[in-house]
């Protein structure tokens, strides 16, 4: 699995800590970023590199929310809006998200760390679960 990684020119600084601390932990990042595009680009260059695929994706903007608004705008894709570590792991198992948003202007260095390993480390636990993946994959 790899972990597609995004950010616009406000993200940045924390995308790059982010995928430090991803390459460190073993993983195999793909960093899709072009600080010059605003965040629906970089979103939309994320979510492009998850297709078909098993991999996830992690985008990173001010705050979040705008990457979220235009992660959840694309056919199939489930992506959440993050700013702590349960969730990020709750929605991996509970959602099957494939994206996560996280503001930098919300999160600091070491809790962007803990949310990212949370969400890398989560795995579907299908189930009662899928009824409602389901619906979310129906809604586009």
């Amino acid at each position: 699995m790899m972990i597609v990684i995004g950010a616009d020119a406000h993200g940045k600084r924390l995308k790059d800590v982010l995928k430090a601390h991803l390459l460190s932990a073993g993983y195999e990042v793909s960093d899709v970023s072009d600080d010059t595009k605003d965040f629906i680009d970089n979103t939309l260059t994320v979510a492009a590199k998850l297709k078909d695929t098993d991999n996830l994706g992690i985008m990173i903007d001010g705050y979040g929310a705008g990457s979220f608004m235009a992660a959840t705008k694309i056919k199939g894709m489930i992506a959440a809006e993050v700013s702590d570590e349960r969730s990020a792991y709750m929605t991996r198992s509970h959602n099957n998200a494939r994206m996560i948003t996280i503001g930098a202007e919300i999160v600091g260095d070491r809790l962007a760390k803990n949310i990212v390993s949370a969400f890398a480390e989560g795995s579907y636990d299908g189930g009662r679960h899928q009824i409602r993946v389901d619906m979310l994959n129906k809604m586009c």
